[in-house]
Parts: C-alpha cells; sequence; structure tokens
C-alpha cells in the first residue's frame, strides 16, 4: 500500500509541474477572441484551449515514456488516465487562479524579478544574464511581458497551493508506526505528507468549483 501511495503521491506533484511549465509557454490567461471551438473548458473568466490542452498533454505524455520506456503501453496509459487528469489539473490550476483573484493573492513584482532571476534556464556562467534571458523567449516565441504575465500566474498558484497545504495534519499514529533507516523513514513520511497534501489541495478546489461556473467541451479531448 505504501508503494502505491508513494507512486501517486509522485505522479501528481509532476503532473502538477508539467502543467505548471504549460502555464509559461502557453499562457493561463482570458481567452477573449477564442472560437468556442477552440476551447475544451472554461472556468469563470479563464479559458483553456484545444492548444494549451494538447501541447500539456504531449509534454506529459513523452515525460511517462521517457521514465517507463517500453513499460509505458496502453495498459498503463488507461491506468494513468492521462487525458482525464491532465484536465483536471489545468482546470484546477485555473480554479486557484479565480480563488486568488477573489481573496486578493498576488505576486508583487519584487518577488517575480526575483523568481525570473533565479530561473537556471536564464543564467551564464552561473548568475542571470539578460540577453540569455530575452533569447530564451525569442526562441519560445514569447515577449518580456507575456513571459512575465505568465510567470506572475504561475507564482500565485503555487502560492495559493502551499497556502492551502500548509492546514495539513497527517494523524500522528501513522507516522509513528514508520520504522527503517532515517532514509526511509523520510522518504515515507514525505510520501504520506505529499499525499495528504494533495488530497487536501483537490478537496478545496471541489469545494471552490460549487461556486464557480465550469464548462467542459469533452468532443475535443477524444
Amino acid at each position: 500500500m505504501l508503494k502505491t501511495m508513494r507512486h501517486h503521491a509522485k505522479y501528481f506533484y509532476v503532473l502538477f509541474f508539467i502543467v505548471i511549465l504549460s502555464f509559461i509557454f502557453w499562457g493561463v490567461g482570458t481567452v477573449d477572441k477564442t472560437v468556442p471551438g477552440d476551447v475544451v473548458a472554461e472556468v469563470d473568466q479563464y479559458k483553456i484551449s484545444a492548444e494549451e490542452y494538447w501541447r500539456t498533454y504531449d509534454r506529459a505524455f513523452g515525460f511517462y515514456k521517457e521514465i517507463y520506456k517500453e513499460k509505458f503501453d496502453e495498459e498503463m496509459q488507461k491506468k494513468l488516465n492521462l487525458k482525464e487528469s491532465i484536465l483536471n489539473t489545468l482546470i484546477e490550476g485555473k480554479v486557484l487562479l479565480v480563488a486568488a483573484k477573489k481573496y486578493g493573492i498576488t505576486v508583487g513584482d519584487d518577488e517575480l524579478n526575483e523568481a525570473i532571476r533565479n530561473e537556471s534556464v536564464f543564467h551564464k556562467n552561473g548568475s542571470f544574464d539578460g540577453e540569455v534571458y530575452l533569447n530564451r523567449l525569442r526562441l519560445n516565441r514569447l515577449s518580456p511581458e507575456a513571459y512575465e504575465s505568465a510567470k506572475r500566474q504561475e507564482l500565485i498558484v503555487s502560492k495559493v497551493r502551499r497556502m492551502i497545504e500548509l492546514s495539513v495534519a497527517v494523524p500522528p499514529g501513522i507516522l509513528s508506526n514508520i520504522q527503517g533507516d532515517d532514509k526511509t523513514v523520510k522518504s515515507i513520511t514525505d510520501s504520506i505528507v505529499g499525499s495528504e497534501k494533495e488530497k487536501l489541495v483537490k478537496s478545496y478546489v471541489e469545494g471552490l468549483k460549487k461556486g464557480m461556473k465550469i464548462k467542459v467541451y469533452r468532443d475535443l479531448l477524444s
């Protein structure tokens, strides 16, 4: 059971960060000019475009294909239910953005600039380099304004998740029964806490959904 728990906790966290990367490169803002046929889902004022969904799916599919190699067969794909998981995680991100706006959770310019300067992909000789930054954005056909807007929203989503996760409480009896060396105990403890955090976030998101207008166009997911 613990092995399964560790696997799923790791899976959900990896999937979340894959989706976060999609925020950076494919945007998370409203898509007012998008025609209905190009929209996979709507969460209040936010829309998930078909392009955003399928590019995120391809990124996740490639990641798990690289990890599991020949084991990533049709049976495993069915177990992971990747299409539905991608959709739910994208929706979760939009729900948290709506919640952040409602509760006034923001990311200031200093916080944004620090996060960008700490991105290793923009470093040269161990420190942030403006030319590298601009060249990376050009390669991805992004303007600094578009990237920084998406990065700000990525940080907001992460901040909301962290705030929710801080309230997680794992029954002490579960952790006290873990046996093994320090490395094993830490690994199992981290997995249990991670699993509890994920369940709490999902429960919170489900509660938020009840007060939001959400539409899903599943015909575009086939």
